[in-house]
């Protein structure tokens, strides 16, 4: 099953950085794939290694646009910390045994920041500093 397919738009223009991009898409969709299918501890699994991949992805983001003196970090690092909010959230839900939301917020969240982040602010920033 798949929630986010992945078009040219989110495209960047940096192979590294597009293909880390395409490497959180695959890990996002085989979360969604999991949902009702996989056990607790699977989808428990995939969410922190989504969110660690997607930490870890945001603070070397992050250090090449403080090292560049980007201007439009902070609008920039206010997006990725939303995401990671929504993420902690759905995590929070699947610990607590609240199901039969997530699906639903994973879908809208996850689909609707990656098809705007990456067409718009992630676009920008590798355009500017490569």
């Amino acid at each position: 099953m798949t929630l986010i397919e992945w078009k040219d738009d989110y495209k960047t223009g940096v192979a590294s950085v597009d293909h880390e991009h395409q490497e959180l898409v695959g890990l996002i969709n085989r979360l969604y794939g999991k949902i009702g299918t996989g056990s607790e501890d699977d989808v428990a699994a995939i969410l922190g290694e989504i969110h660690d991949a997607i930490s870890s992805h945001f603070a070397l983001e992050e250090k090449k646009m403080s090292d560049s003196g980007y201007e439009d970090y902070w609008p920039h690092k206010e997006d990725h910390e939303h995401l990671l909010d929504d993420i902690r959230e759905i995590m929070d839900n699947h610990a607590e045994g609240r199901y039969a939301s997530y699906e639903q917020e994973l879908a809208k969240h996850l689909d609707h920041w990656f098809s705007e982040h990456f067409r718009t602010m992630d676009r920008k920033l590798h355009g500017q500093i490569g």
